[in-house]
């Protein structure tokens, strides 16, 4: 006889239900476990025999195979533990194969039978929700369970208390989600003293998610602007909140409470990899880029990134997903995150100050810089100079504007954003529109066009470039209050794309 119980793979952020079958005949005694297991599901033989052993059950004296369905799918994770256990235990005649059979598990064993928390309890009480069946998990996962699995949730700290709960000895209550947090942001603008334009730069980049490109000579302010931007990012929807911690859940970083409503942020040292930055290692876990879905990744130092890393920020930054590719994973991670990269005009840092002039001026800065692609400059929609701030600025300058006051309009420009793609819901910021619909929503007045015009060809933009300029005029206008887009929208627009490719000036205007 044959008992049944459920529990998942993970396969990118979706959670695959996976049948666990164990079965006991008469033979040699032995534990087996089959079904492309890989070392740590392996492993889970010795880990159930001790844990039964804590509980003062001995394994039966017949064969013991258990199969892990689909087979040719990779099981990988220590989260088998307790579905195998508890399917175990149902052949075993010890709980009832009708209460196994309805329910999905995920945990890890102790030796003495404690369950220890596993990554991705959420998507999993997702599918199990998904295919009305109940889950199970460790203590520790069930606050962020819940959040998937409304009722449909049971946890407890023990595996005793599971075999108490199928066998009806003592039910467990349902596990009740922690409420949403809003973590108060770390760093305000109130200080940043001076650099007026890079703070307008930071509040177009919050409004309307697009990419922003910071460069100036050390100190001046780069990194401290960049910590500034979740400050003023408004929190997330319910629905981001739910995809931004599926990620994380699977990656194991979910923090313990449940879901968090701000906006993550993420900034990866410049030695990082391209499986850290894109996703990969073992079991193509996400990367950074996913990890900062629905926030902020901030690239400190860029050009001294690897070239080869820098490269594979194109794709996601142009279509929202990363696709990763392996010779036994083919995933693909949703990647809509905004990204704030900062670097020095040069190796040394102070291109174009006289007072400490480059002895290699101006091939320093060409050098450095040249480590950054066209394509992938291309792809930043606000790129400014960041230039140091004077000691008469830092000393007497009265304290800057305070980010509520900067989020209170980025909100109220998301919200104007929200109602107006209402019917298209894969579009949340003006970062996203394309085609018809954005020749619709950012149509510029006679004069607007007239000055685009000049500007697309003096500056040769490329479509994409001529594009994105549309999309910052339109977040300015939506910063105003104002439908129509106007001249002096597009000209901020177009100010923001000379700092690369062009000419520095549009002379007559």
């Amino acid at each position: 006889m044959v008992a049944t119980i459920y529990t998942t793979a993970f396969e990118g952020v979706e959670a695959l239900p996976v049948e666990i079958q164990c079965a006991l005949s008469p033979g040699l005694p032995g534990f087996s476990i089959v079904g492309l297991p890989d070392k740590a599901v392996s492993e889970a033989r010795e880990r159930i025999r001790a844990a039964l052993g804590a509980l003062a059950i001995a394994l039966p004296l017949e064969r013991i195979t258990v199969n892990l369905a689909p087979a040719d799918l990779p099981k990988t994770g220590a989260h088998y533990d307790l579905p195998i256990a508890l399917a175990l235990l149902a052949a075993m005649g010890i709980i009832p194969k009708e209460e196994a059979a309805q329910v999905v598990a995920i945990g890890e064993l102790s030796l003495d039978g404690r369950l220890v928390a596993v990554p991705g309890a959420l998507p999993s009480a997702m599918t199990a929700a998904a295919h009305d069946r109940v889950l199970l998990c460790p203590a520790a996962c069930a606050s962020e369970a819940a959040w998937g699995g409304k009722d449909l949730v049971f946890a407890a700290a023990h595996l005793d208390a599971m075999v108490r709960h199928l066998s009806g000895a003592a039910p467990l209550v349902p596990a009740v989600p922690a409420n949403a947090q809003t973590d108060a942001p770390r760093y305000d603008l109130t200080d940043v003293k001076g650099q007026e334009r890079a703070r307008r730069a930071l509040e177009i980049a919050a409004a309307g998610r697009h990419h922003l490109l910071m460069v100036g000579p050390p100190g001046a302010g780069k990194s401290m602007l960049a910590r500034c931007l979740p400050g003023i990012m408004p929190p997330l929807t319910p629905a981001e909140a739910l995809e931004t911690s599926v990620i994380q859940s699977v990656a194991g970083q979910l923090p313990e409470g449940g879901l968090s409503r701000a906006a993550p942020y993420r900034a990866p040292h410049h030695t990082a990899s391209k499986a850290a930055l894109t996703g990969g290692g073992r079991g193509a876990a996400p990367g950074e880029m996913s990890l900062a879905h629905n926030g902020v990744l901030f690239l400190d130092e860029l050009p001294e990134f690897q070239r080869d890393v820098l490269e594979t920020l194109r794709q996601p930054m142009e279509t929202g997903e990363v696709s990763v590719a392996r010779a036994n994973a083919h995933l693909t991670y949703p990647s809509r995150f905004l990204a704030v990269a900062a670097a020095n005009p040069c190796r040394c840092g102070h291109l174009g100050d006289p007072a400490r002039a480059c002895a290699r001026a101006p091939d320093c800065g060409a050098d450095y810089l040249g480590k950054l692609s066209g394509p992938l400059l291309d792809r930043f929609d606000l790129r400014i100079e960041v230039p140091p701030v004077a000691y008469t600025e830092l000393a007497a300058r009265p304290a800057g504007e305070p980010s509520a006051r900067v989020l209170a309009r980025v909100t109220q420009a998301r919200q104007a954003q929200a109602a107006r793609y209402a019917a298209c819901p894969e579009i949340r910021a003006n970062a996203d529109v394309s085609g018809v619909l954005l020749d619709t929503v950012a149509r510029p007045d006679a004069e607007g066009a007239a000055l685009l015009e000049k500007a697309a060809q003096r500056l040769r933009l490329s479509a994409r470039g001529y594009h994105r300029i549309l999309r910052v005029a339109r977040t300015i206008a939506d910063l105003e209050g104002t439908e129509p887009i106007r001249k002096a929208h597009l000209s901020e627009a177009i100010s923001y794309r000379l700092l690369f490719g062009g000419p520095q000036t549009m002379r007559g205007e």
